[in-house]
């Protein structure tokens, strides 16, 4: 019982011994609601700690017209999500095409994830809404770094619920 708890627990303690034996934990990265100006981007820097092997990027977003934009009409409530690595952002930044991790097109809502390549790295998460001339874009995401380890995801999921039944 000792062992799965100290496998499975989001306790200070227990999480300590998950990383004295190697297994790594979630990230966040973003997790609060924003807005982005008309013809502009907005990003979040983070970067994968040394050794990071197996590492995803993964989330959700929403897109909507800000509530400051009265006349913006509901099609234009998209936004583009990418994930960049540095040098790939400093070229997208210059308005020129660049390789990225994740491109999720111009979408008003949508699932992000994707594998980072391996070894340290400084990545950028943008939300650009460089295309409209007119409207500012509410979003609201949720993103954060996965740490793969040997647990399957089936049973990460089944340890979520059996902790938020608990209430703990």
């Amino acid at each position: 019982m000792a062992i799965v708890w100290a496998a499975t627990s989001d306790n200070p303690f227990a999480q300590a011994i998950q990383e004295t034996v190697g297994w790594k934990h979630d990230q966040s990265i973003l997790e609060t609601p924003f807005s982005v100006s008309a013809h502009s981007f907005r990003y979040y820097k983070f970067a994968l700690p040394e050794g990071s092997m197996r590492v995803s990027i993964v989330g959700q977003f929403t897109a909507s017209i800000d509530n400051r934009n009265p006349g913006a009409k509901e099609a234009d409530k998209g936004i583009e999500v990418y994930v960049l690595s540095e040098p790939a952002f400093a070229v997208w930044q210059n308005g020129y095409a660049a390789s990225s991790v994740y491109e999720s097109g111009r979408v008003s809502q949508g699932k992000l994830e994707s594998e980072l390549p391996a070894g340290t790295g400084i990545y950028y998460l943008v939300f650009s809404n460089k295309f409209d001339a007119k409207a500012a874009k509410s979003i609201n995401a949720s993103v954060l770094l996965r740490y793969k380890n040997w647990l399957p995801e089936s049973l990460r999921n089944a340890k979520d619920r059996f902790w938020n039944w608990l209430g703990l």
